[in-house]
């Protein structure tokens, strides 16, 4: 197989969150833009952990039975995260994705999220042109 590039299927229209955004806001932004996750980064937009849907859930739950919602995305982010390279070929971003159980994957360029790598465009990639 020809060797392409993650670049070429990068998602890059997506929700970027800041470790003190309140959970309920950065929920509804996953929400709202159909996304499993979001990278969190700092203030020099370096990355330093992942929101997922998932992570929304307890305190989304929470909400439910007390009618408020608290806390803030570096209360409930994972901060072990495992990213790709912009330039990394789409053949070691599927090999990655059967090592890892994530759905998705920060895409970064020289440090700085370029977006997000998901696993079913690497499928739907290897699908057409493998």
């Amino acid at each position: 197989m020809t060797a392409y590039l993650v670049r070429e299927i990068v998602r890059r229209n997506i929700p970027v969150l800041s470790p003190d955004t309140p959970i309920r806001q950065a929920a509804f932004a996953l929400v709202d833009a159909k996304a499993d996750a979001a990278p969190v980064v700092d203030d020099d937009g370096v990355l330093v952990g992942i929101l997922s849907q998932r992570d929304c859930f307890r305190p989304a739950l929470h909400a439910s039975y007390h009618r408020q919602w608290t806390g803030r995305v570096m209360d409930q982010m994972s901060r072990d995260v495992v990213s790709i390279e912009v330039e990394e070929e789409i053949i070691r971003a599927a090999e990655m994705f059967l090592m890892h159980p994530h759905r998705v994957f920060p895409v970064l360029n020289s440090n700085q999220i370029e977006g997000l790598l998901y696993r079913s465009e690497v499928l739907r990639f290897l699908i057409h042109f493998g």
